[in-house]
């Protein structure tokens, strides 16, 4: 029997809060969830009692037994947590909902992710504490404390080992803003980003100026992800998991910077991995959600799942290639992580459903198949390919 989840899950419906500034929810994080589940609930046309699973990420405090229990689900038969900080595990939630459908674990189940940082604390600042052991005693005396200011370290890496330049970073976040102002769910909407305005902004850490830096949001989002079959039952038009993978490089888990690969967003065995699952090519991405943490992961991320390459990159990866309808290369059709909300990536998810499904609000025409990974740079990191039916 052939390994594989190419074609045994689908993506039946898609759901979220409204997205707020950090610490400005009304809700607790736990409510904001549930709504997001009831919401995409709604979307996929299904009740939530039909609900089986869940599966979530990045240590998620919302358990599936207490969603369950909130739900009144008759039973709960699957529940899973991906491991790993940060974002990295976005798409593995997708990709663990998927094998628990396609294995028969389970014939319903939520991908999810919740934040309320008003309520448990920020995620993009340096962890505050009377002592320190570990890794950061050796860290936090020389100012490594919070996520900039260790991505940063490889993001100049990455500029000084290829040639990787300024304007290319920029690039990605005027992308990303230029997609939020047709996107009413976008936080960024109603205010553009320009050249100018890009470089005059404060320095967060060399390389990244304020706009090369995810926001920090309240929210939740979530999917739905059922067979094929029940898919083709239900009214919104089927999105398909193609292929997918997760994982990381020898010794990516490493601490105190001591990675072999330092300039890498983790991606470079896992994107072979996920194209071989889904039997497609670089060239076959129509469009593409890439999760911006900070713009340098963006463009490794792209460079290792081989849409430009390293020499090629500051000319492939321009404002006019990155911008639909009409780039080469379509990127955060939504505004992304950067411009419409930082839900730790899920909304990435989100919309590239919306994108197979002729939803966006930055269409790309024809689009068939959409790439969307998660949590460049972390030491376990997760990618996944959608297509439309079309393409099984």
């Amino acid at each position: 029997m052939e390994r594989t989840i190419r074609g045994r899950a689908s993506i039946a419906g898609i759901g979220e809060t409204t997205y707020y500034h950090r610490g400005e929810s009304p809700d607790p994080e736990f409510v904001l969830v549930v709504k997001a589940v009831l919401d995409a609930c709604a979307d996929a046309g299904i009740e939530p009692h039909e609900v089986d699973g869940f599966a979530s990420y990045s240590n998620d405090r919302n358990t599936g037994a207490r969603l369950a229990a909130a739900l009144d689900l008759p039973e709960l038969r699957f529940c899973n947590m991906f491991w790993g900080g940060g974002g990295g595990g976005a798409a593995g939630a997708v990709t663990n909902a998927a094998m628990a459908v396609a294995c028969g674990l389970a014939d319903c189940v939520v991908a999810y992710r919740g934040l309320a940082q008003g309520q448990f604390g920020r995620f993009g600042q340096g962890g505050r504490s009377s002592t320190i052991s570990g890794e950061y005693a050796y860290t936090v005396p020389y100012g490594v404390m919070s996520p900039a200011q260790v991505y940063a370290m490889r993001t100049t890496r990455l500029m000084h080992e290829h040639g990787i330049d300024r304007s290319t970073l920029r690039a990605v976040a005027l992308a990303c803003y230029h997609h939020a102002q047709n996107n009413p769910r976008a936080v960024m909407c109603g205010r553009p980003l320009d050249e100018a305005t890009y470089d005059e902004a404060r320095w967060i850490v060399e390389p990244f100026r304020l706009y090369d830096c995810c926001l920090e949001n309240d929210g939740a989002a979530a999917m739905i992800v059922v067979s094929p079959e029940r898919a083709r039952e239900l009214a919104k038009p089927t999105v398909v998991v193609l292929g997918a993978a997760e994982g990381s490089p020898r010794r990516a888990g490493a601490t105190v910077h001591n990675q072999p690969d330092y300039a890498t967003s983790s991606f470079k065995d896992s994107a072979r991995r996920m194209y071989d699952m889904a039997g497609l090519k670089p060239r076959d991405v129509d469009v593409v959600q890439s999760y911006e943490n900070f713009t340098g992961g963006v463009v490794m991320s792209l460079i290792e799942h081989g849409l430009c390459t390293y020499e090629d990159a500051n000319d492939v990866l321009t404002f006019d290639n990155l911008v639909a309808p009409d780039g080469r290369l379509p990127l955060n059709t939504s505004g992304g992580n950067l411009a419409e909300c930082y839900m730790h990536g899920l909304g990435l998810h989100l919309e590239g459903v919306r994108q197979l499904r002729g939803e966006s609000t930055n269409p790309v025409p024809g689009a068939e198949v959409c790439l969307v990974n998660a949590g460049p740079m972390v030491e376990n990191a997760s990618t996944i390919l959608y297509g439309t039916e079309a393409t099984l």
